[in-house]
């Protein structure tokens, strides 16, 4: 995960909760007074979210944070773990807690799904990653929170693969002209990718020279018999209706990538509770 755009962000998630000041802890507590920030799992999943604890404090005071105790992330927590013990400002601790829990609450349960939909497919060559329905502003965390969940990212945005769908090829005229178009501007680092409904959008795509073919709302039987269609150099994508339960199926037929939305856009945060408590009371 890019630091600069962590602090970038946390700082401004902080600025919108915290604003001119924490007028609770502000005139409850004094500025030396040190307190306990303990993070207890509430239910099973996968843990994500060292860093957000690690910097997010920090960057809320210029006294010293002490972590006593943190787990990694990937790891896998249980119902009543412990996961993070931290000594620091009980200003900065209270300041910072629902900020920070909201995010690596979110964070662990996309880790968390991706982890079930990567299971589900063991035993085959196919891996599973996540789509641009992430939440806006929360884009780099989400997905950080795929890979340690064992999953990958497919494009971080519109800037970084061309990928052309059926309002782009319906402008272009056909699918050859659009790949032709962006070709002739196009660089030659930046991968094309090129949506299919049907056989022949399939071989037209080819033909066209593509780099990624995505087989979109088919059925497994269908990417099974169009597989051996596609030469090997082209990375073959499935995406579309495709659930935890229809992921063995699809993961079966050897296409290299299942993308779902559904890891991110459609996520019930993992339960945790945070106790702030002041140091010896």
């Amino acid at each position: 995960m890019n630091l600069l755009k962590l602090k970038q962000q946390l700082t401004e998630f902080f600025n919108e909760d915290i604003g001119d000041t924490d007028l609770s802890s502000e005139l409850l507590f004094d500025e030396k007074q040190r307190g306990e920030f303990s993070l207890y799992a509430k239910e099973d999943g996968i843990f994500c979210g060292e860093k957000i604890i690690q910097i997010g404090f920090q960057l809320l005071t210029d006294e010293s944070i002490q972590i006593y105790e943190l787990i990694q992330d990937g790891t896998a927590i249980q119902k009543g773990d412990l996961i993070a013990r931290i000594e620091g400002p009980i200003r900065t601790l209270l300041s910072g807690e629902r900020v920070i829990l909201n995010l690596i609450q979110r964070m662990s349960a996309i880790s968390t799904k991706t982890a079930l939909a990567v299971a589900a497919t063991t035993n085959s060559r196919t891996r599973i990653c996540d789509t641009r329905k992430t939440t806006p502003g929360l884009r780099i965390f989400e997905k950080y929170a795929v890979r340690v969940g064992g999953g990958f990212n497919h494009r971080n945005g519109l800037y970084d693969c061309v990928m052309l769908k059926d309002n782009h090829i319906e402008f272009a005229g056909s699918i050859s002209k659009a790949v032709n178009h962006v070709k002739q501007q196009l660089g030659h680092t930046t991968k094309i990718e090129v949506e299919v409904e049907t056989k022949e959008q399939l071989i037209e795509a080819i033909e066209a020279g593509v780099d990624l073919l995505l087989l979109d709302n088919r059925t497994p039987a269908e990417i099974e018999s169009w597989l051996p269609l596609i030469p090997p150099h082209i990375i073959t994508e499935a995406s579309g209706g495709i659930t935890l339960d229809t992921l063995p199926e699809y993961a079966a037929t050897e296409v290299h990538y299942i993308s779902l939305g559904a890891l991110t856009h459609s996520i019930h945060s993992l339960d945790m509770s945070a106790l702030v408590q002041l140091k010896g009371v």
